[in-house]
């Protein structure tokens, strides 16, 4: 059921940085893709344009001004960062609305996370439902086992919502 989600839908991506945009476009070929290479080019096809999801860089192109409007808009938005990549940024990211929180060296696998979202839409559960099945081995590896230690209240209760 899953891999049927992505078939045809409309995503706007949003990176500064054109090989990204390009890699994307090619993971995601079975939507139909926008791209958008700066804040005020991915703001006027926000407001103006219909998107099922959009993906948005934190960094160079204010990601997280993006998904505000997104958020007004009704468009599911997963944040996708290198330069951001923190678990503080991971909750903040959560608490600001974002469907889903990717790291760029993931990128490859969007159409999977995209598919959770989608997923998690139509059954009504929590965006974030397999975030921590997905990424605890790499924040474990990349941030050491005590990671979830600063916001420890936050991912007490994000177990909860799986």
């Amino acid at each position: 059921m899953a891999a049927d989600l992505l078939n045809f839908k409309r995503v706007l991506v949003v990176d500064d940085e054109p090989d990204v945009l390009e890699a994307l476009e090619e993971v995601l070929s079975m939507c139909s893709v926008v791209k958008a290479q700066s804040f005020d080019e991915a703001e006027k096809l926000l407001e103006n344009e219909y998107f099922d999801i959009a993906v948005l860089d934190i960094m160079g192109v204010d990601g997280y001004r993006l998904l505000e409007i997104a958020n007004r808009k009704d468009v599911l938005a997963v944040m996708l960062t290198a330069h951001a990549l923190s678990p503080e940024d991971t909750v903040k990211s959560y608490e600001r609305g974002a469907a889903l929180y990717v790291p760029k060296e993931k990128l490859n696998d969007m159409p999977t996370y995209l598919n959770d979202v989608l997923e998690a839409k139509l059954q009504g559960k929590n965006f974030w439902w397999r975030w921590f099945e997905r990424f605890a081995a790499y924040y474990n590896k990349r941030f050491g086992l005590n990671w979830q230690r600063r916001d420890k209240e936050f991912w007490d209760q994000f177990h909860g919502w799986q």
